[in-house]
């Protein structure tokens, strides 16, 4: 698959997958074996994606258009989340990818700040 095609493809079913909570549709997105860092100052997390899901009552989100490299894209993204606890997030960060030649994600590092 095509990088382009690949982070486009990843920016649509995170965009979707955030909103609606489907932990199924982001999980196949990436290579058995992936490496993702959440977050420059922090060890990755398994299990990330559904314990902030659990954490979130609603989720709006919009994904930007990526940026190509031979196997790597950046795409920048926000969030503005509803917490169950009653809180909020204002998120805005980065994504940086690496695709293999299925166009799953085998490395991603995220950079990101709530406002």
């Amino acid at each position: 698959m095509d990088t382009r095609e690949a982070a486009q493809r990843w920016a649509d079913v995170w965009e979707r997958g955030w909103r609606e909570h489907d932990t199924d549709a982001i999980g196949a997105l990436y290579a058995d074996g992936a490496y993702w860092q959440q977050h420059p100052f922090r060890d990755p997390e398994p299990g990330y994606v559904a314990r902030v899901f659990d954490e979130e009552e609603s989720a709006q989100c919009e994904f930007g258009a990526p940026i190509v490299d031979g196997d790597r894209a950046a795409v920048p993204w926000s969030g503005q989340t509803r917490l169950v606890d009653g809180g909020a997030e204002d998120l805005i960060g980065v994504s940086l990818l690496r695709f293999d030649s299925d166009g799953l994600v085998v490395e991603q590092r995220d950079i990101w700040v709530g406002r």
